[in-house]
This record gives C-alpha cells, structure tokens and sequence, in this order.
C-alpha cells in the first residue's frame, strides 16, 4: 500500500496543474472565440458553445484528490478550441476528512483508505458523486444532447470516479461515447458491477511509468479486473518518465480519443430556447454568455434583446 501525506498532496496538485497553466495558456484565447467559461457558487465550471445551437456533445471532467475544478479549466478551454461543438462541465468535489491523509479535509469524491486492492473495497461516498456525475449528465440529455454523445473523463481520483460512473450508468439507453482516466484506477472493486450492455463502451486510460501516487502498476491492474467483470474495449496508454501529472502527448491523445468517438455532426446540434420565450433575465444571461453585451447597451425592450439574440442564433451577427 502506497500512502502519501498531506504536503504530498498537495505538492502534486500544485504540479499537475503548473503543467497545464504553462502550456494550455496559449490556447485560451482561440477557446473562448467559440466558448464562454461560466462559474457557481458551487464551485461548478461549464466551458460552453456562446451559441447554444452548435453544441451537440457534452463532457464531464472531474479533478482529482485535493484540487478543485479550476485546476483543469484550463485544460478544457484547450480541448474546447479544437472541439467547439463540446460542452465541458467541471463539477468540484465536496470537502470531506480522508483517511489515507490523516482525516485532513480536502475536496474528495469519496473517502480513501488505501490503494491496495483490500483498501480500495469501500471508497465512502462513491455513489453519492457517482449520482453527482448521473445528474450532470441527466441536465444535457434534458437540453437534447444523447448519451450516446456524453463522456466522463478525470485526472486520478476524477479518472477512478469515470470509470466507476460511465461503466455503471442505469441502463444501456444511458450508454455514453467514452470514459477517460488520466492516472486513474478502479475504484470499490467489490461493488463494482458492470451494466449490461455497456461492455464494449471505449475507455481510455492514460497513465506515466513513473508514478508514484497512483502507481503505473494500477493501471494494467484495473484493465485486467474490468476485463474479467466483461469490459472488451479498454486501452491502456503509458507516457514514459511521467509522474503523477499531464502531458502535451497525453492531451493530444485525449482530443483525438474524443474526435474518434464524438465526431462533429450538425445533426445532433441543440435546440436552445426560443428567444421569445426566454424571461429578460434569462435573455441578459443569453446576451452576457455569447459576449454581445456591447451589442446590447442602450436597449430597453424586451423586443430588442429578442431581436439581438435571435440575430445571433441566426448567424446574422
């Protein structure tokens, strides 16, 4: 059993997201040319489409243990400027004590023991963020997105809660495209029970050689017990040297797994809210989102912030 401390931690969030800071900061810009970046109070982020109608995808990205879901914003913004039809949700874990790091509280989607196999049995609170995940998901199938264009991706214990959320989803109808773990591992083996029909749902699992938190061994490990659980489409890529952390290759490898199984197709495009339908706060957020608020100084009817938003959906603008 590897155990790590507190400062360790922490150490590791800080790094892994120092990676992504210094290399996806260029791409910030040309990401939100095409996309808003919207947070909660909740600690909820949504990199989305400003035009509502051309998303037909969507994905949940969840961080990993002791961070938030401004530790991978920057990540999204960057997948969103090569996918402008994806809408990222970045969900933040509730702050609960972890065993594993002496009962300090951190944000945690579930309670940490161990990462041995015997350790990894419980993982107290997994269904209650598996249900966050199911609910997250539930609010884009509403907006007309399928599941059959969803993913789950996460870094570590983010990467171990999509696996354990995209692979048990509540029946083959909720089948998604794809799950994503960066330096994740199977977690609540025991509990774990695999849906019928979701067997040959593609995952991804990415994973350095060289890391010390969530040990490369894990990965090969966790291949081998979904395979015997009925999973037939599970790939295992390692990046040679890499620790507990991301890579540009990494990444790359992540867009095109995207690319591979949620395509661009104008065929599933939403259908947003007719603007004549929409309240004026609902017309302002609309307008504030899709960044024509210059566009809407000195307007005072409600007719005009139809009009204007209406002129957007309609690529008039």
């Amino acid at each position: 059993m590897y155990r790590y401390t507190k400062p360790w931690t922490f150490l590791i969030t800080c790094l892994h997201t120092s990676i992504h800071r210094s290399f996806f900061a260029t791409t910030t810009a040309a990401a939100m040319s095409s996309h808003t970046t919207k947070r909660t109070g909740s600690g909820l982020i949504e990199v989305s489409p400003k035009n509502p109608s051309t998303q037909s995808a969507a994905i949940v990205l969840s961080h990993g243990l002791g961070d938030t879901s401004e530790g991978w914003v920057d990540v999204a913004e960057h997948l969103a400027s090569k996918l402008p039809y994806v809408k990222f949700i970045l969900p933040t874990a509730p702050t609960q004590p972890v065993t594993m790091n002496g009962g300090y509280p951190m944000p945690s989607w579930y309670d940490i023991t161990g990462l041995d196999l015997r350790s990894n049995e419980q993982c107290e609170g997994i269904l209650e963020s598996r249900d966050t995940l199911r609910k997250l998901l539930a609010v884009e199938y509403e907006r007309g997105v399928p599941y059959s264009r969803m993913m789950v991706c996460g870094f570590s214990q983010g990467g171990a809660l999509s696996i354990f959320t995209g692979l048990q989803m509540p029946s083959v109808e909720q089948k998604l495209a794809g799950v994503v773990a960066m330096s994740g591992y199977l977690p609540g083996e025991k509990q774990f029970q695999l849906t019928e029909g979701l067997g040959d749902t593609p995952v991804l699992h990415c994973h350095g050689t060289a890391d010390p938190v969530v040990r490369f061994e894990l990965a090969g490990m966790s291949q081998q017990l979904l395979e015997k659980k009925g999973v037939t489409n599970y790939t295992v890529k390692h990046y040679s040297g890499m620790v507990h952390s991301a890579c540009p290759e990494e990444i790359q490898d992540v867009l095109e797994f995207i690319k591979e199984h949620i395509p661009e197709d104008e065929s599933f495009n939403i259908k947003p809210k007719d603007p004549s339908e929409m309240s004026i706060k609902e017309l302002k957020a609309a307008i504030r989102d899709a960044g024509l608020s210059s566009k809407a100084v000195g307007l005072m009817e409600k007719s005009e912030f139809v009009r204007l938003l209406q002129n957007y959906y309609d690529a008039k603008l």
